[in-house]
């Protein structure tokens, strides 16, 4: 069998035109997270600059930075965090509100995930316009969480959303940069 050739992390990444609406791509990472190589490799590149460091939580946003999220927490050997949609958690929560292009979400967390002044660190697959990133942060720092960066495999910047979370004071990381929405 012929091994596999190297292909930049960025080629593992899907492109869908005109979904879920005309002139937007969507950005898949469902074939990053079946190519076994590219998974690995990109999982190595969101924990890299935290490795060694004191991270007490992982907070990964329904539902693409469950997956990214819990291997992250593995390998920092972090505790994982959920942020769920309103009324999936089976115990006392805290909700917050976020605007969405057409309407607003909710989003929720135990009350008792996070410790106060636990260092945790924000997992999801995408920043785009930066509402549920950015309402996770304020919904974390609620619970007494300290967020010392937040992480994306995929960053659309002319859409401003990583701005947004500077703006809060938390250091962004991306992998990779697509032009458009």
């Amino acid at each position: 069998m012929e091994p596999r050739r190297h292909i930049a992390l960025k080629d593992s990444i899907r492109s869908i035109p005109d979904y879920p609406k005309p002139g937007i791509i969507f950005r898949d990472i469902t074939t990053l997270l079946s190519d076994p190589r590219a998974f690995r490799r990109a999982v190595d590149a969101l924990v890299h600059p935290y490795a060694g460091g004191r991270i007490d939580q992982v907070a990964g946003i329904e539902a693409r930075g469950f997956i990214l999220g819990g291997a992250v927490a593995h390998q920092l050997s972090s505790g994982f965090v959920p942020i769920r949609k309103k009324g999936k958690l089976p115990h006392q929560t805290v909700s917050i509100a976020y605007a969405l292009e057409y309407g607003t979400d909710e989003m929720e967390i135990h009350v008792d995930a996070i410790k106060p002044g636990d260092r945790v660190l924000l997992v999801d697959d995408l920043i785009a316009t930066g509402g549920t990133a950015c309402a996770a942060v304020n919904l974390l720092r609620r619970i007494g969480a300290e967020v010392v960066a937040a992480c994306f495999v995929i960053d659309l910047p002319e859409i401003g959303g990583a701005q947004k979370l500077r703006d809060l004071d938390v250091p962004v990381r991306t992998l990779m940069e697509f032009d458009g929405h």
